[in-house]
């Protein structure tokens, strides 16, 4: 039987941390983010990355494990992330799962594995240089020969992807929709309950990202974009992509004001909640909890309480 987990989803600035900060508290247990953001050094203010006092000495496993210029791929984050929560299984601990990056969430807990990338093969490079010269009516082309059911599947534009297929097939010799039919016949890899956080009314939603940009603001988010750069991170690299860094990289690039970047940030991020939640509540799995207003944590921290007894986590 799979381990049995816990999970803490929903969108950006909806309480994820803060609950299982309380759940884990309360039950003796760890916190494995899964926030494709908050594991890049020095990128602290932007991600919302949980400071010392927010964690009330509750170890938190999956922040700070790359440096922004980094390549970090959701492949290397299963194998780590799931090398932590295993790590707490042993040690009689629950893992509590926080984050809202569905893509990592669901590929931690299903155990997918993801077909191997090495560099010096030189096929990724070769693919790219093909679609600068050429665009990618040759790639598709060639997709659609050797895997029809791919190339239905992926936006005629997608390159990135076009070329991950094209990659894995010269890699491995398998098509990519040959190893994801074989991955999703893996039994998953953990049995995991999960609670989804959200508003019952979508402005206190939107009203919440809003002060959270300005916090961000006030704590020096412009300071910390400067820094990055000054260091030499590029800003096409995905580190600096992130809601928040490539809006306040760009004003400064531009010669653009901090206020005029913040309110790009502020509807970047309202943007971002929306994809968050069509994505989680996909899963009818997901037990949802709306707050009003303010967010009542001893009110959700007891029903979380019930529905891990009736879950069998407890």
């Amino acid at each position: 039987m799979s381990p049995k987990i816990l999970v803490v989803c929903g969108p950006t600035a909806s309480g994820k941390t803060r609950l299982a900060v309380e759940l884990a508290l309360r039950h003796g247990g760890e916190v494995v983010s899964a926030d494709s953001m908050q594991i890049y050094r020095r990128m602290d203010i932007g991600t919302a990355k949980p400071a010392l006092a927010e964690t009330r000495g509750v170890p938190h496993h999956m922040l700070d494990v790359a440096e922004p210029g980094e390549d970090y791929s959701v492949a290397r984050y299963v194998e780590a992330a799931a090398a932590c929560v295993d790590d707490i299984l042993a040690r009689g601990k629950l893992p509590i799962v926080a984050g809202g990056t569905g893509l990592y969430v669901d590929s931690l807990l299903s155990g997918r594995t993801f077909a191997s990338f090495t560099p010096e093969s030189g096929h990724r490079a070769r693919l790219q240089a093909i679609a600068a010269a050429e665009g990618l009516s040759p790639l598709r082309a060639e997709l659609e020969k050797i895997d029809p059911e791919a190339a239905a599947r992926l936006h005629p534009n997608d390159e990135k992807r076009i070329i991950r297929a094209l990659e894995v097939w010269y890699e491995t010799g398998k098509t990519i929709t040959a190893h994801n039919l074989e991955t999703q016949a893996l039994p998953p890899r953990y049995d995991a309950l999960k609670l989804g956080l959200n508003f019952a009314d979508r402005a206190d939603l939107w009203a919440r990202i809003d002060a959270r940009v300005d916090e961000m603001m006030d704590a020096g988010l412009e300071a910390e974009v400067r820094a990055l750069l000054a260091e030499g991170i590029p800003e096409r690299c995905t580190a600096m992509q992130a809601i928040g860094y490539k809006e306040m990289a760009a004003a400064l690039r531009e010669g653009r004001s901090a206020a005029a970047a913040a309110g790009e940030i502020k509807l970047r991020s309202r943007q971002y909640a929306k994809r968050q939640l069509t994505w989680f509540r996909r899963d009818k799995a997901v037990r949802w909890m709306n707050w009003d207003k303010i967010p009542n944590f001893a009110n959700a921290l007891q029903n979380s309480t019930a529905y891990m007894e009736d879950f069998g986590l407890l």
